[in-house]
């Protein structure tokens, strides 16, 4: 299979995560059969060989199968895209061509997702993602298009995506296995349970055991901003380098997969109506929470109370 990586409007860190992939690695899928027809940092070859394989897919004369944008898609100035030009076009409308001939087409990070950091307010350069706009559906793409494949563009969100997300989904393709995505059309295998299973700070949230500050053992959700039980990823349970995770280092969970990513406020503070936040995990009514949060640290165990307080 063939495969075309195009870095949009991007800092280049789903490209990094990829080269840390080892489940599997990426030289793995190339020894499998998949061929690198470009990678604007694996490549050896000059821009200029760029511009002749896009012309070659746009002439039928050599065949796309996977088509991976890292980053958002700058469409200012006024929808023209100049921006961020290619040659003597726009990137965004290389893009939306390619994908016209793609068989997959997948948006690497929440850039090119939803239009991610880039498109927070105020958005100078008009970004958008590949499908959507932040949570609208219809970005570069209308919402109703579909690849070759017959699927919609396939989202793997992340700032940055994780490597093992990015290299398991083209192991799926490459060997012809079937992806179910979500609403928001990240792939049901990676983005169907949240970031705060697995992680090492659930006892203390689940007894409402609270940090006020960074550098604690508590719970980060109630006051530190934490989105890991509102967030779809597999950060605790496929931890980054086999090793770690945000809260695992004691830093908050950003919610970076999200479609919303980033929030318009505080990312180290928890909005709360008195005492309860205004967001809850998923699924939790806020009758039933504000029950149990009240209930939950009379029942809290001493060890965890003990611990918490230890230098």
């Amino acid at each position: 299979m063939r495969l075309l990586w195009i870095q949009a409007g991007a800092c280049g860190g789903d490209t990094l995560s990829l080269l840390c992939a080892d489940n599997p690695p990426l030289e793995q899928l190339i020894d499998e059969g998949l061929e690198l027809l470009w990678h604007p940092s694996l490549s050896t070859d000059s821009p200029h060989r760029l511009r002749q394989i896009i012309a070659g897919i746009a002439a039928a004369q050599i065949s796309l199968d996977i088509l991976c944008i890292e980053g958002s898609l700058i469409t200012a100035p006024r929808n023209t895209g100049l921006w961020d030009p290619l040659g003597d076009r726009s990137k965004k409308e290389v893009i939306a061509e390619l994908a016209e001939a793609a068989a997959y087409v997948l948006a690497i990070g929440t850039c090119a997702a939803h239009g991610g950091i880039h498109a927070a307010p105020p958005n100078p350069a008009d970004c958008t993602g590949m499908q959507f706009d932040k949570i609208t559906p219809g970005g570069l793409l209308p919402a109703h298009w579909r690849s070759r494949s017959s699927l919609p563009v396939i989202n793997l969100t992340g700032c940055p995506t994780h490597p093992n997300i990015i290299s398991k989904v083209l192991a799926f393709l490459l060997r012809g296995l079937p992806i179910d995505l979500d609403p928001w059309q990240r792939p049901t295998a990676f983005f169907a349970t949240t970031v705060h299973q697995g992680c090492t700070r659930n006892e203390y949230h689940e007894y409402d055991i609270e940090d006020v500050d960074l550098g604690g053992q508590g719970c980060l959700f109630f006051n530190l901003g934490c989105q890991g039980p509102l967030t779809l990823a597999p950060c605790n349970q496929e931890l980054w380098n086999s090793r770690n995770s945000k809260t695992r280092a004691g830093v908050p969970c950003f919610g970076c997969t999200s479609p919303d990513f980033p929030r318009n406020d505080d990312l180290f503070r928890t909005e709360k109506i008195g005492h309860i936040p205004l967001r809850l995990p998923l699924g939790v009514q806020r009758a039933h929470y504000i029950a149990y949060k009240d209930l939950a640290q009379e029942a809290a165990p001493e060890r965890l109370i003990h611990r918490k307080m230890e230098p």
